[in-house]
């Protein structure tokens, strides 16, 4: 198997779902990672505009992310991202380190606009009778 199969490889990317915009951290590498921590240029507020999101726990330090391992969590409503002029650009730092403590690092560009404009039918809410 190739090094690059055997390593961790960690990302954040932005998902769209029926009008709602997710943050998904992904180790889509062949091993696992440790001490993973993201930098956010911009910071990034969501939830109606009521948290940093940028400043949870879940960017800030995860001990151990497995191999093939996706944790989400919800950015905000497209149309109220949008609505409050939030930031489209966005670069985000990611560091982390393999089993045997070699650290990699990288830098993604999001430019969240790409979603400003997709049409989606919304969900239909269960409600209980």
């Amino acid at each position: 198997m190739p090094d690059s199969e055997r390593r961790p490889d960690v990302l954040l990317d932005v998902v769209f779902e029926d009008g709602l915009l997710f943050l998904a951290v992904s180790n889509i590498g062949g091993a696992p990672a440790l001490d993973v921590s993201f930098a956010f240029e911009p910071r990034l507020r969501g939830l109606g505009g009521t948290k940093d999101v940028s400043e949870l726990a879940l960017f800030r330090h995860i001990e151990f992310l497995a191999a093939g391992k996706e944790i989400r969590t919800l950015l905000d409503s497209s149309a109220a991202y949008f609505g409050r002029g939030e930031p489209t650009k966005l670069a985000v730092r990611c560091a982390y380190r393999d089993g045997s403590g070699r650290p990699y690092e990288a830098t993604i560009h999001h430019d969240l606009a790409i979603y400003r404009e997709l049409a989606y039918v919304p969900r239909e809410v269960q409600r209980d009778a």
